[in-house]
């Protein structure tokens, strides 16, 4: 959840840096690898823009969910869409946009013997665990607020198709700039913070696209956010039995004190290693992605289809409450002893 918090902080910050015109044309790769170093290395700076995402993110939760989550989030993703949707098209009329999509969505069969095809589902397994907030209840807790209109299947294949929709516009946002402008496409985060600032920087519009894309990444990473802090809102609203407001609040300054070590770990503790030569920020996506989602999501699955659960008599049912899409019976023994195989396969293999 800290990491959610940090890392949205960094893209809060970069748009905030193209709108007002930090990053300039004709800046060199080492002046824009000092801007990203130097927002590290600024304990204030971090802790600022950390701060601010966490206390906007209590204050749209503590507004209810029709006022605060559903009016911004109808908002952020009707932006999202028509942001995403410009971008991509921008990217396709670059000079080797061609040969960036063909990167992207042409397998590379030795690439992936090399790699291993059961490592490569693994990580695609868990990125699904990761963008569908599945394993931390955020997706159970946004859903438990549905209106029974249509059944969840219905609703499971909508935001799945949205979902990669998303994803795959992404790729198309990036790939084809990175090739256009001779930029390494695998550098991890340092492609979203370091080589596609310095693609827009020596483009023509280059701080407008800047500025756009990192208004898409915000948006992308501020929903994010927010689905974590009402899950955790919610569970103390309902166990303490305490207004929303209250839980907002104490549920902000405890957000606060605990996303401080991601935003110290690469300034004033940038010797603290958690798990093995990992960093605080990393140790923790570790342990969200690789631990905490997947037992997650099986602990949530058993649940619900076990006689020491809910049962999946009833979770049946409940799923087929409404129009649309239903689950047959017949998914009954997948859920109850194939799909814990698999989650648990996905856990063993992410820990190797």
């Amino acid at each position: 959840m800290m990491y959610y918090t940090t890392v949205s902080g960094w893209m809060t910050d970069y748009f905030f840096k193209f709108a007002s015109g930090s990053f300039k044309s004709g800046m060199t790769v080492d002046d824009i690898g000092g801007v990203f170093s130097d927002m590290l290395g600024s304990p204030v700076e971090m802790i600022l823009w950390m701060a601010i995402v966490v206390i906007l993110g209590f204050l749209v939760c503590s507004r209810g969910l029709q006022n605060g989550i559903e009016k911004l989030s109808k908002f952020m993703m009707s932006a999202l869409l028509v942001l995403i949707v410009v971008l991509a098209v921008h990217s396709l009329t670059l000079s080797r946009a061609g040969e960036g999509m063909k990167f992207y969505l042409v397998p590379d069969l030795d690439k992936v013997k090399e790699i291993g095809l059961g490592n490569i589902i693994v990580a695609a397994m868990n990125q699904s665990f990761f963008t569908l907030s599945l394993g931390i209840a955020a997706m159970e807790i946004l859903g438990s607020y549905m209106s029974k209109d249509n059944t969840l299947p219905s609703e499971a294949v909508r935001i799945s198709l949205l979902d990669t929709f998303v994803a795959i516009m992404s790729g198309m946002i990036i790939f084809p700039a990175c090739f256009s402008f001779g930029v390494e496409p695998d550098a991890g985060p340092a492609l979203i913070f370091i080589t596609l600032p310095n693609v827009f920087t020596n483009m023509s519009g280059g701080r407008i696209w800047g500025t756009l894309f990192f208004l898409f990444m915000t948006f992308a990473s501020f929903s994010t956010v927010i689905a974590v802090f009402e899950n955790l809102v919610a569970f103390c609203i309902e166990r303490f039995n305490i207004s929303r407001m209250k839980s907002s609040v104490l549920n902000c300054i405890a957000m606060l004190i605990l996303s401080l070590p991601c935003v110290l770990g690469y300034n004033v503790w940038s010797k603290l290693h958690i798990i093995g030569d990992r960093d605080v920020l990393d140790s923790e996506d570790f342990i969200v992605s690789n631990l905490l989602l997947p037992i997650g999501s099986l602990i949530f699955l058993l649940f619900c289809v076990t006689r020491w659960g809910w049962g999946g008599d009833n979770y049946f049912e409940e799923c087929n409450t409404g129009s649309g899409l239903k689950f047959s019976k017949k998914l009954k023994p997948y859920f109850q002893f194939i799909l814990p195989v698999l989650i648990v396969v996905i856990l063993v293999q992410g820990l190797r």
